[in-house]
């Protein structure tokens, strides 16, 4: 399969601290991709590379064949590529559908935001909600609901955008274990129905093990393991960094 997203040789450094050092990762399009490590092994800062929050150190991001290294995070999410977070971001005082409505709007002005919006928009925000569970709660603030449920739609939201590629950092961290199932679900659904690509970081192993077709293992800012979900299971290097794990 054609590579969506390629990452070579990345580093990034801040001050003394090597965060990630040469890290090489390729992205198929239409998969579901695991990256996995234990606490401060760079994941995050990876993801955030990849986004456009911060410039690199050393190395080349390309995605869709265009080097996006240099691009910041609005330029990139035009592109097609956008990321959700541990914690979510979500406007709580507004309801669920503003919220989707406003994430659509993007980078646009103020006065492109609070514009009323289109029919078009308001029903894909709606088929968005409804995709993920919650279309009974669309007229209620983000703030009523669960940590597991505003989770749902930081996701919806970030449907709205049209992504090709989708960057999810901890999806189900903080979910009531009983709708763990249903969010994966929605996940691969997200693939096939909307052509999407996933990159996921999760620390549920039993979560990853079931979602990722591919699994790249960091630790130590470097990418210490790569291989199918049952290989990276066995892989005495991955089991040994997460036994090392402090904290």
């Amino acid at each position: 399969m054609t590579a969506l997203l390629e990452v070579s040789d990345v580093s990034k450094r801040y001050g003394g601290i090597i965060a990630n050092s040469g890290v090489s990762l390729a992205v198929p399009e239409h998969a579901i991709i695991g990256l996995i490590g234990p606490n401060g092994s760079g994941k995050t800062t990876l993801f955030n590379s990849i986004a456009g929050t911060h410039a690199i150190d050393r190395g080349s991001i390309r995605f869709a064949g265009q080097e996006i290294s240099k691009l910041r995070v609005p330029q990139i999410a035009r592109l097609g590529l956008l990321r959700t977070y541990q914690q979510t971001r979500v406007f709580r005082r507004m309801s669920c559908i503003e919220n989707m409505l406003v994430s659509e709007r993007g980078e646009a002005s103020l006065a492109a935001m609070i514009a009323r919006p289109g029919a078009g928009q308001r029903e894909r925000a709606i088929e968005l909600l409804e995709f993920v569970g919650l279309a009974s709660k669309r007229d209620l603030p983000a703030g009523s609901l669960s940590f597991g449920q505003q989770k749902l739609l930081e996701f919806a939201m970030a449907l709205m955008g049209r992504p090709r590629l989708l960057l999810l950092d901890e999806p189900t961290a903080g979910i009531n274990p009983t709708l763990i199932n249903g969010l994966v679900d929605r996940l691969r659904r997200a693939r096939e129905a909307l052509s999407i690509t996933l990159l996921v970081i999760e620390h549920n192993m039993r979560v990853m093990m079931n979602l990722a077709e591919h699994i790249y293992c960091m630790a130590r800012g470097e990418i210490l393991a790569e291989g199918k979900p049952a290989e990276i299971q066995n892989d005495p290097k991955v089991i040994a960094a997460y036994l090392g794990e402090s904290g």
